[in-house]
Parts: C-alpha cells; structure tokens; sequence
C-alpha cells in the first residue's frame, strides 16, 4: 500500500503555503493510490515549540481538506503521530547503530565545538566535526558508564560515495568527504531530524518520500542510515521551490506566504488548493481548473517540474473567480450570509430568496465573497451618496422629469412586477416623453445604486422590488443637483 506522510513542527507560525503544496501532493498521490495520508508532529526541538501551535496548525489543513487518514490510538478523537512521545523507539535505534560500528559516542563540549570550528573556518576548511571522539571509543564508553557525562551519538559517514534515485531529479550521486558526521541522538535523549525521520519513516511503512527540495541535500544521510540499518528504502521525490516574481525563495519579506493570510483576504481553501497544486506540476495539458477530487484522480509524480515554480498571485485571483462562480449558490449563501455578519450590516436580516437573487446577478462580477458587499453595497442599504462622474456624465437636466415620469409609470406595476413588466414600462415612458431609452436607464440605474455599472438594470429592478426602487427614484432626485 502508498503511504505517504508530512512531518511539520508546531511552531505556531500559519503554514507557508509551500507546506501546503508539499501536503496536496503527498495526499493527492496516496489518494490516487488507494493508500494513506499520514500526518507526524516533528516536535523533538523543544525550543521552537509554541503552545497551540500544533492544534492551529491541524486546524488549517483540515480546513482546507487535507486531513489525515490514520491516527497512532483507534477510536475516540483524531490524534497525529508525535515524535516526542516516541524518544525510547529513537534511542533504541541509535544504541543500535553504535553496536554496529556505523554511529559513535560524542562528549565533546560546545565550547570544544566552536573552537574547533573558528578554526577550521581560519583555515579556509569547511566546518566538519574532526573525529577526536571516534578514535576514543573505548574510554568515552567507560567515561559515560561510570560518570554518567553527557553525550550525543553521531554517525560515522563512510568514504567513497553515496548514490539515490529521486523520481523528479533522477540519479544523484554525493561524495561522503562532504558529509559530516551527523548528530543523530542528542544529549537531552531527543532524536535529531535525520535519525527521527528515518526511524519513523520505516516503522510507519513510508513508502514515499514528498518533501521540499530544500531537504535533498539531507537524503545523503538518510539514505546511509537505512543501508546501515538494512531497511528498504523508500521513493524520493524533492520538489521545486516557490519562487517570488524576481525568481527569489518565496518568503514573507515580499509579501503572504501563509495561508492563513490568503484564507483572510477571503481566497476560498478550493483556489488556494488548485492553484498550489500547478506550483510545478500540470497534467500534461493547458487544463489550470481542478478540484481536490481530481487533483487525486489526475496528480502523478512523473509530471512535477525540477525547477522552481512563481508564485503568481494574479492567477490565483483568476482561480478564485472560477471556483466561486462555480460554487452551488447553496455554498456562496453561506459564505456571503458570513460576511455580512462581519461587516456593517450585521445588524440586518435578509432572506435566503433575496440574497440569492443577489448571488444571481454578480456571480460573473465579483472574484471575492467579500465583493458581493464592496462592489454592490446598494443592494444592502440605499446609497447615501453618487458617483459624480456617472452624475456628470448621465444626469442630465431633464433627468428629474423624465424620472419622476418613470416613477410613475412603476407605480402601475405589481408589487413583485418581472424583468419585463419593467422594461416594457420604462420603453412606454421614453416613447411617451419622446425621449431616448438611454436617457432613462443610465440616471435609474445611478438612481437607484449610486454607481454607473452592475447587473443588468432590470435584474436590479427585480431584486430591490417595485417600492425600494420608486422611493430610490425619488430621493436620487432630491439629492443630485448638476
């Protein structure tokens, strides 16, 4: 079976959208697969740890839909693999290497360490731990038994080279002259990266391993410490940066990169999902428009790029757009109900019916739920002031009259008259004045919403209703004077 895993640690910062990326692939390819989506909390460096930060950052994967599908305890609420809970499994382990001859007992002091390397940096050296401890083995051993000193176990890297497949970037090859020799277990009995990762990666039944390309110049020594353990190892594939337009490492200095921050601006977890899954990877095709469900259909490993992919926030807005006006109006019903509950007009109670026929006549004018209220406010309150260059291109002097006529002519109407009631009203009033229809639609339409664009004039009509729209009429022509 797949399994597939992503390690973070609970930091308490969002998660950076190339986390997001790394996670949809490792999902995406183990739904495909008909395997399992693990998730591991990487808690072992106790001073990076903030309190919540682990439930946070849980929270948002599982809102945006990438939860896990396995949990350590059966029953009961969901609970992730979590490292520190697991410090016996590690140290097990790194004994075990020792016994071996492949890892080494280290009692060296980080005063010791610094100076070593000042040194070695002096001399123009790339900073490398020297052995001194490895050729001590014997007495270091009877130092540590019988004065309980503290010590880290490291690894002894071999010589020669060390050769992996990565299915994005092929056959790699690295000299073991530039691997040091790794801390695997330190002194206060907590694994580090390398050996938890690989320890739980193999008792976990990992079977692929989708991670960040940042981490490729780690799998040297993971790859060391599952031949030295005699474990299979698992597939590799390390995946592109995210790039800033400049081609930078995507990064907070030039802008969001959490998601939290795009889920704030009011991007939907759809849009957000489908447009990290085309950061270095397509199908193949021109398609850009999936949803999660077919991300796990379509999504194969073959298909990821080796270089870096941009994040480019244009086309993200234009995903967003899509998936919304794509979305059943079920869903934006309840998106936009949410935010007019955060925004002035809390207060207000409007009907399902109404809001619909709002929903309706924006959904190809709006990118945002959010927009539903910024780019058409009239359909909530009654505008309070107008456009002045709609006014002074549209308002023209017989505007009043000509209004005060159609007023009129609307108030013959039913109380719930149609798109063509009111249009046949509006033309029998131009014909009558000996006006043309123009001279009509454009001041109603400023009449009744303040601004020169939006739906279509009689769609707007319909949704105010017969008596919004003649009171509109009338306060627009007390108001507006040219």
């Amino acid at each position: 079976m797949i399994r597939t895993r992503i390690a973070p640690s609970p930091t308490g910062q969002d998660i950076h959208v190339g986390s997001v990326a790394t996670a949809l692939m490792n999902f995406a390819w183990a739904k495909k697969n008909k395997g399992k989506f693990i998730i591991r909390i990487e808690d072992t460096d106790q001073t990076r740890l903030v309190p919540g930060g682990e439930k946070k950052m849980l929270a948002t994967l599982e809102k945006i839909g990438l939860a896990a599908d396995e949990s350590p305890i059966i029953g009961g609420p969901f609970k992730p693999y979590r490292q520190s809970e697991r410090l016996s499994i590690y140290k097990k382990y790194a004994e075990e290497l020792v016994k071996k001859g492949k890892a080494y007992y280290c009692i060296c002091t980080q005063e010791r360490l610094a100076t070593m390397r000042q040194e070695q940096q002096a001399q123009k050296k790339v900073p490398r731990y020297d052995r001194v401890c490895f050729h001590q083995q014997k007495e270091i051993t009877e130092k540590i038994t019988k004065e309980k000193i503290p010590y880290v176990i490291r690894l002894l890297v071999p010589e020669g080279e060390i050769k992996f497949k990565d299915v994005i970037r092929g056959e790699i090859t690295i000299q073991c002259k530039d691997i040091d020799d790794q801390v695997l277990l330190k002194s206060d009995g907590f694994p580090t990266y390398h050996l938890g990762v690989v320890v739980d990666d193999h008792l976990m039944k990992i079977t692929h391993v989708i991670r960040g390309e940042e981490w490729l110049s780690s799998t040297p020594k993971h790859v060391l410490l599952y031949d030295y353990f005699g474990w299979v190892r698992p597939v590799f594939a390390h995946l592109p940066l995210l790039l800033n337009a400049d081609k930078s490492k995507l990064s907070k200095r030039q802008g969001d990169v959490a998601v939290e921050d795009y889920r704030d601006k009011g991007f939907l977890k759809e849009a957000l999902i489908n447009f990290v899954a085309l950061l270095g990877w397509n199908a193949g095709d021109d398609r850009e428009y999936y949803k999660l469900n077919e991300l796990e259909k379509y999504f194969s490993l073959d298909r990821v790029n080796k270089s870096g992919a941009v994040f480019n926030v244009e086309k993200l807005s234009w995903l967003n757009f899509e998936h919304l006006r794509q979305k059943p109006v079920e869903e934006v019903l309840v998106l936009l109900k949410d935010e007019l509950n955060k925004s002035k007009f809390s207060g207000k109670t409007y009907k399902d019916e109404y809001l619909i026929q709002v929903i309706a006549s924006m959904r190809e004018r709006v990118s945002f739920v959010k927009e539903y209220i910024e780019k058409s406010p009239y359909f909530f309150e009654e505008p309070d002031e107008y456009d002045p260059d709609v006014v002074k291109k549209r308002w023209k002097e017989d505007s009043p009259i000509l209004l005060k006529t159609l007023a009129g002519s609307f108030s013959l109407l039913n109380e719930n008259a149609s798109k063509e009631e009111f249009e046949q009203a509006l033309h029998k009033t131009a014909e009558e004045s000996n006006s043309a229809v123009g001279k009509l639609i454009h001041p109603l339409r400023l009449a009744v919403s303040g601004m020169g664009v939006g739906p279509g004039v009689y769609d707007l009509l319909v949704i105010l209703g017969r008596d919004e729209v003649i009171r509109r009429i009338n306060t627009a022509i007390e108001k507006i004077n040219i």
